[in-house]
């Protein structure tokens, strides 16, 4: 199975497909990853539709299974969490527009299901990572290695919520 996690972003959106399954120890393949940028002297609504066209073009060359995209939870700075939230909204319109099941996960729960503990910080989470699939490098920049993570949680909560179906989120 094929999942994509979207890290959203007006500046910086990372992504991850990585494949993987509900069965066995962790093992997961990190098939493509990578940031889509946009230019912050843009408006922002030049900005958000260059972003729904570089995800539709992703989402269409790699036909994911899944996407999970961060849900905005907590930001002490407003002025950074609008447009986080409107990268998030355009990622999470256009998967389900292209009947793409989504899911969102905070990133709290990523850090819980990538490394154990739910106040990991950013160096363990990218360490996690790069073990989790094998990589010889922790991946860069931290918008990539939290796509990925937010793949991976995708199969950690999917696995758990099947053995027990009451725990779905």
């Amino acid at each position: 199975m094929f999942v994509l996690g979207i890290d959203p972003g007006l500046t910086r959106c990372g992504f991850g497909l990585v494949e993987g399954s509900f069965e066995g120890l962790e093992s997961f393949r990190a098939v493509r990853a990578g940031v889509v940028e946009t230019r912050a002297d843009e408006s922002v609504e030049k900005r958000l539709g260059q972003l729904m066209i570089e995800l539709q073009a992703l989402l269409s060359e790699m036909r994911p299974d899944a996407v999970v995209v961060e849900r905005v939870f907590y930001q002490r700075n407003a002025k950074t969490a609008i447009p986080v939230a409107q990268a998030s909204g355009v990622a999470v319109a256009l998967a389900s527009s292209l009947e793409v099941p989504v899911r969102q996960f905070t990133a709290q729960q990523v850090k819980l299901a990538v490394t154990g503990y739910g106040a990991a910080s950013k160096i363990q989470v990218q360490g996690m990572v790069a073990r989790l699939c094998a990589l010889a490098q922790v991946p860069e920049p931290a918008d990539v290695a939290d796509a990925l993570a937010l793949a991976i949680t995708y199969f950690m909560m999917e696995r758990t919520e099947q053995r027990y179906p009451a725990v779905r989120t």
